[in-house]
Formats: structure tokens, sequence, C-alpha cells
């Protein structure tokens, strides 16, 4: 498979700039409906699992997403492709500011599509133009993520508020979509369409080193989606009021972000990615057990065990993304893996929360939801140690 080079028509700082504009949207959308759903079961009259079948959708969605953005890349080439799937987040966006339920079901459902879409994307984009400082650029534009989630699901409630009803608090994200992308469309431009070769399109399920960044990200998709879903509901049943739980939780949050940024680039210093990798990934698993076996330690009670929890999800899924930008050849290489890695991960992400509920019901207690994380982190620790940090041999792409 020949690598196609195209002209450095933009300068990579531009680039990277743009990137994190765009990537600041890619949570957004979805983190401002769990603080506004019990508000929107009420006005809606809908059961509690068609609420949380909305965003489990949109999760689903963005596997869809994700298998297909490596076609969409070759077809439209990847920074054309990009602006439209945010472009798509927008449109997801307006939808759900019509206050109907199948409104908010499409309009979800279509945000999931652009966030699946545009994470395959970024990852060709960074390969293409910033495969020097991969480690770095990555964790940029996930922190970029995480800052768009929090902020969103901070002022949700405000601004459902402020502006008259939850739609409009929802509708909202759709402004600063719309900016990214008028932000990023002359800097696809100025970018050649690649010829299209067709067998850099197909998702590369049989390469083992696919296969491996599959597995990891599954783990810590599930891992971090798992905990989004069940931590809060966890400490109110520990005895600790919603308004604590929801600390907990934006302390969780907040601990992600400078895992995300430090690890790839600490990583990326001399090449050690299996190190960080299970060192993260060692955090988040001393953190939950640690809430498992004892959820109120006496002395600092749970904060030390969320704090590990977000380490370790917090630099898990930039330390996937930058570990196929390293071992992949070319942009098109590294959409490809991250398009069949991303979305075998989403799907996980998707049902795990599903079966987690489930299992509470069933034994009425959370040890067996918790060991379903657990398995997950055992999972992306047998891909860490295969994976290792020397470089694949032949062409990691194969149809």
């Amino acid at each position: 498979m020949s690598t196609v080079d195209r002209p450095a028509a933009v300068r990579p700082w531009v680039v990277l700039l743009g990137l994190l504009a765009l990537a600041a949207n890619l949570r957004a959308s979805l983190a401002g409906y769990p603080p506004l759903l019990e508000t929107v079961r009420a006005e809606l009259g809908t059961s509690a699992g068609v609420a949380g079948l909305v965003q489990a959708g949109a999760v689903l969605m963005m596997a869809v997403g994700s298998f297909a953005g490596p076609a969409a890349g070759a077809r439209f080439g990847r920074e054309r492709a990009l602006g439209g799937a945010v472009g798509l987040v927008a449109v997801g966006g307006l939808l759900r500011g019509v206050p109907q339920l199948w409104a908010l079901i499409g309009g979800s459902l279509v945000i999931g599509a652009g966030i699946g879409l545009a994470g395959v994307l970024l990852s060709g984009v960074v390969k293409e133009h910033l495969a020097a400082r991969a480690g770095v650029a990555t964790g940029g534009y996930v922190v970029s993520m995480m800052i768009g989630a929090t902020v969103a699901s901070a002022v949700a409630v405000p601004l459902s508020v402020a502006l008259g009803g939850w739609s409009f608090s929802l509708a909202v994200w759709a402004v600063p979509a719309v900016l990214a992308v008028a932000v990023w469309t002359p800097i696809a431009r100025r970018v050649p369409v690649p010829p299209r070769t067709g067998d850099r399109t197909l998702l590369p399920w049989r390469d083992p080193f696919t296969r491996l960044t599959a597995c990891y990200q599954a783990g810590t998709s599930v891992m971090f989606y798992g905990w989004l879903t069940w931590l809060a509901p966890y400490y109110e049943g520990q005895g600790w009021s919603p308004a604590q739980a929801g600390l907990l939780l934006a302390v969780w949050s907040v601990t992600q972000i400078p895992a995300a940024l430090l690890a790839p680039a600490l990583a990326e210093r001399r090449r050690r990615w299996r190190f960080w990798a299970l060192l993260t990934l060692a955090c988040g698993l001393v953190g939950t057990v640690g809430a498992a076996v004892l959820p109120m330690p006496p002395v600092l009670g749970p904060w030390t065990w969320v704090v590990l929890m977000g380490i370790g999800v917090g630099a898990g899924f930039p330390l996937g993304l930058t570990v196929i930008a390293w071992r992949t050849p070319d942009g098109a290489a590294s959409a490809a893996t991250s398009g069949f890695a991303l979305g075998v991960g989403y799907t996980a992400a998707g049902l795990a929360p599903v079966l987690m509920g489930v299992l509470i019901d069933v034994t009425g207690g959370y040890a067996a939801a918790i060991a379903v994380l657990l398995a997950a982190g055992a999972l992306q620790g047998f891909a860490i140690a295969r994976i290792g940090d020397r470089p694949v041999a032949g062409r990691a792409v194969t149809g």
C-alpha cells in the first residue's frame, strides 16, 4: 500500500487550533442532556428506560459513525469530511430544539453519528498534519472535548431556566458547532483531496494490531461510560445526597483533564506507551476496587477513589488514539484503524451501562455491575501488554 503524499498547504499550528475548536463540540451536546433528564421525563411523560435509551442510542450511533468514518474520509477528504461531521452535530442540536420526543431522539442519533465520524477523522488529520507531536495533539483535542462537556453539563440547568425550556438549553450547543465549522472550512479547503484507493476504506479487522486496539478501546470506553452512568447513583445508595453525588461526578470529570493532556505527552517523550498506559489503567482499577470494597474510607471518603478513576479513564482514551497515530503509516491507515477500534469501543460503551443496570436490578446491589468494569479493565490490560512499545512490522491496515 503506497502512501499518498499531500502538500503541506496549512501550517500545523493552524490545523491544531482548528481541531481544538471542532473537538470542543464533540461531547458538549451529549453532556448537556443528563442534567435535564428528569425535567425532560416530567414534561414529555416518558419512562426512565426511554429517557436512558436516548443517550444509549446516541452512543451506539457513535459506533456507526466510527465504522463509516474511513469511507467518508476517502470519499470527501478527511479535512472536509471532518467539517461535515461537526455540521451533523449542529444539525442534531437544532433538531433537539423542538420540544418533542421524536425530535429529541432523532437529534440525539444525528449528533451521535457526527461525533463518531469526527472521532475517526480527527485521528487521520492528526497523523497527516501533526504526526511529529501526535501525543500532544491528541491530548490537546481530547482535553478540548472534556472542557466542552464540563461546561455543557454545568450550565445545562441554568440555561434551561434562562432560555425558557430544556429544548432550548439543548439546542444552544448548535451555535458553537456552527462557529467551529466556519473556522475550519477555510483550512479544509486549502488541503487537496487525495486520490481514492479502494483498499484504504476497508476496516482492517483482520490485522492483529487493529484487533488489539479495538480491545483496548472497548475496555476504556466501558470504564468511562459505566462510571459516567452509575457513579452518582452508586454513592446515592451509600447515603449521599444527589448534590453530593453530583459533586463527586464533577471531580471525576475534572480529574480527567490533566490526565488526558499529560499522559500522552509523557508517553511521547521516550515512546514509553506501555508504561504510561499500564500506570494510568492501574490507577483506574485501584479506584474501582477501592470504591467497591471500601466505598467510604473513614478519613478521605471516596474522593481518592474518584480521583484515581478519573486518571484512568481520562488518560485511557487519548493514549489509545496516540498509539494508533504512532503505529500506522499514514492518515488513511490511522483513520481506518481508529474507525474499527472506536466503532467496537462505542458499541461496548452503549451496551455496558444497560447491562450494569440489569445486574443492579437482578442482584439488588452494585457488586456484579462493578465486576463488569473490572472485566473491562482486564481486557484493556491484556491489549496494552500485547501492543507493547515495539513498531508493528508490515502494513497495519490490511482489508
